[in-house]
């Protein structure tokens, strides 16, 4: 009787360890999300011809070139 109870002592440790053991203890990297803006604050927030830039969304022509926010593209 007394290796009955050995083995099922060793049994839940077994599994008890194993739960642990598979538990995800690192976390996930945050995802980064594109900020939103409302119509308002984006068409008070566009930036005038010469301002830096990211991307064409930021410039009031629409238009971002070299981090700058230019008048025309470059073809014209």
């Amino acid at each position: 009787m007394h290796w009955w109870k050995t083995t099922a002592i060793f049994l839940l440790c077994s599994l008890l360890l194993s739960q642990t053991h598979c538990a995800s203890l690192h976390q996930q990297p945050q995802l980064t999300r594109e900020r939103r803006m409302t119509p308002f604050w984006r068409g008070v927030s566009l930036r005038p011809v010469g301002a830096s830039c990211r991307d064409n969304s930021e410039c009031i022509t629409m238009l971002c070139r070299k981090n700058r926010c230019f008048l025309r593209t470059a073809s014209e």
